[in-house]
């Protein structure tokens, strides 16, 4: 059987994983957190720059055919990711 991760019961409606997701890939020996859309650290905002810049890179369209956010789209707007310059650490 797959972890919750992989199923719907372990993702967030509003992007990436609930609490019940993330700890099901933790059971399988992951290092994962929950997003830091509002870092308080320099640690978690290098964290958001990272994760910003990975996704904002990533192949794959941010609408799905019916209109609807893609999980991509979700995670870049729940990690407060603005756009694919900022995303990448562009300073313009």
């Amino acid at each position: 059987m797959s972890g919750a991760w992989q199923r719907s019961e372990g993702k967030s409606p509003t992007g990436g994983l609930n609490a019940k997701g993330r700890a099901s890939l933790r059971a399988q020996g992951h290092n994962i957190r929950p997003p830091a859309p509002n870092p308080k650290t320099s640690k978690d905002a290098a964290r958001k720059k990272s994760f910003c810049a990975r996704m904002s890179g990533m192949p794959g369209a941010m609408r799905k055919p019916n209109g609807e956010p893609t999980r991509k789209a979700l995670s870049l707007k729940k990690w407060n990711c603005r756009g694919t310059r900022q995303a990448r650490g562009s300073k313009r």
